[in-house]
């Protein structure tokens, strides 16, 4: 395909869906959880270590690892608004905010915020997790300031 052959940028072409995560064996919980509105994390059996994301072991110690519900409430840790972005999944978002967001629960994650203006956030924020199915076995956590 030429360059004049390829469509405009902001053609008329309807915005992809989401991409969704293949959950394998260790992380088809977390996945599965996000998909039926729950976010899950791992607390480790013998030292209480709770981690994200999900592995057959605790990191800190080897030991075993139970599924457990978080809140879902968090802090926004860091984060980036998006200006640019050609991509079909993503260009329709135009601007949007990623941001690392600290759990109560300690572990942290990366995640859209949504509803919110991005020239608002602020690091510290207050946010609590929504949930967006993108697949059959796979949903993710969205998260929009506490009100």
């Amino acid at each position: 395909m030429t360059r004049s052959d390829q469509p405009p940028l902001g053609d008329d072409r309807p915005p992809k869906p989401r991409p969704a995560p293949v959950p394998d064996h260790d992380s088809a919980p977390y996945w599965q959880g996000l998909h039926d509105g729950t976010l899950l994390v791992q607390t480790c059996e013998d030292c209480g270590h709770v981690q994200l994301y999900f592995r057959d072991r605790c990191l800190a110690c080897r030991g075993p690892v139970t599924n457990v519900p978080a809140s879902g409430r968090g802090t926004v840790y860091s984060f980036t608004v998006i200006r640019q972005n050609y991509s079909r999944p993503f260009r329709d978002w135009i601007p949007y905010v990623v941001a690392l967001v600290d759990l109560e629960e300690g572990p942290r994650l990366m995640t859209n915020l949504v509803d919110v203006d991005p020239e608002s956030v602020q690091v510290g924020m207050a946010v609590q997790a929504r949930f967006e199915a993108v697949s059959d076995e796979a949903g993710i956590a969205l998260f929009t300031p506490v009100r």
